[in-house]
């Protein structure tokens, strides 16, 4: 398939498309799936959509409790889908080293993993073993559990990575030189974009490691949807944000959490995109290149560039002490 933007990729769905859409007349029922940052949002949604398809998806979530809750309540509604809670906090490189290697004794083949949790506009603030927070968690810890579960990813033969970035991602390029804020002011936009364009990265850089054993990757933006991910703002920074009007009610263009989970499903799933990867994706389309005549769509250069992606992949692994 030929993946230029001179010919771009292009799918019969479109942004009121949902999750459940794009699975509709797919048959999982030998896959299986781990979802970061499941147990809510968008995750949650792609989780019961790959489910109900038959998929066995594991469902990963720093909250357990509150996964489970919404398992249940799902599995409640649809009898015989395959949901399993587990507990992730991707905010520590030796949690998630624990978590994988428990993951690969119990699971030696993994078809479909996608790295969707995330933290957004947060307080400065370090993990114990000393990162930027939202870089750890939105990055660090995906980086580090897509490196250890290779292993299951090659085993499944054709498996898929799906990395969850965000229209973000235009806020920040990796910041080599400072990347946990030590000797710069802090800025919590710029943070939360330079990690998305990590998380863009990631997908380019696991595509180039892992091509050449059947496994793909690509990247999307999901869209605006009022979910958990704006806790950290107030109601008037939404406001000024023009996230929330004066009555509450978020903008007309945001989407519902399954129309905004659609995209990371098509990736997660579609048959005709087994020979597609390191390529951007927003609305099961894929991404132009990002340009000030369309400042609202499009993808920066620098996230799909693959020596930035080498870059950061080796950085990465000497911070998480992991082999190149």
């Amino acid at each position: 398939m030929d993946n230029k933007t001179d010919n771009p990729i292009r799918s019969r769905f479109n942004r009121n498309s949902t999750a459940f859409d794009v699975v509709e007349g797919l048959d999982l029922r030998h896959k299986t799936a781990l979802i970061t940052g499941g147990g809510s949002g968008f995750g949650f949604a792609t989780a019961r959509a790959l489910a109900k398809a038959g998929a066995t998806v594991y469902v990963a979530d720093i909250d357990l409790e509150r996964t489970r809750t919404a398992v249940q309540s799902y599995a409640a509604q649809q009898p015989g889908v395959q949901l399993v809670p587990l507990a992730l906090d991707l905010g520590s490189v030796s949690e998630v080293g624990n978590f994988a290697r428990a993951f690969l004794h119990e699971i030696p083949k993994l078809d479909i993993l996608v790295n969707n949790a995330g933290i957004m506009a947060v307080p400065q603030a370090y993990t114990s073993e000393g990162f930027e927070r939202q870089f750890a968690v939105n990055y660090l810890g995906h980086y580090v559990l897509t490196r250890l579960l290779e292993p299951a990813l090659i085993a499944a033969r054709n498996a898929r990575v799906v990395s969850v970035s965000s229209i973000g991602h235009r806020q920040s390029d990796i910041r080599y030189d400072d990347l946990h804020y030590r000797h710069t002011p802090y800025n919590t936009w710029q943070a939360y974009g330079q990690s998305k364009t990590a998380c863009a990265l990631l997908a380019v850089a696991t595509d180039q490691r892992l091509r050449h054993a059947g496994v793909r990757s690509n990247t999307l933006n999901p869209g605006g949807s009022l979910t958990g991910l704006h806790g950290h703002l107030t109601v008037e920074e939404r406001r000024r944000m023009g996230w929330l009007d004066e009555d509450g009610n978020s903008p007309a263009r945001w989407r519902t959490p399954e129309q905004c989970a659609s995209t990371a499903t098509w990736l997660a799933s579609a048959p005709d995109l087994a020979d597609v990867g390191s390529l951007y994706f927003e609305e099961c389309q894929q991404a132009m290149p990002w340009t000030e005549l369309d400042p609202g769509a499009g993808v920066k250069a620098y996230a799909l560039d693959p020596d930035n992606a080498t870059r950061l992949s080796d950085v990465s692994a000497d911070m998480a002490g992991l082999r190149r």
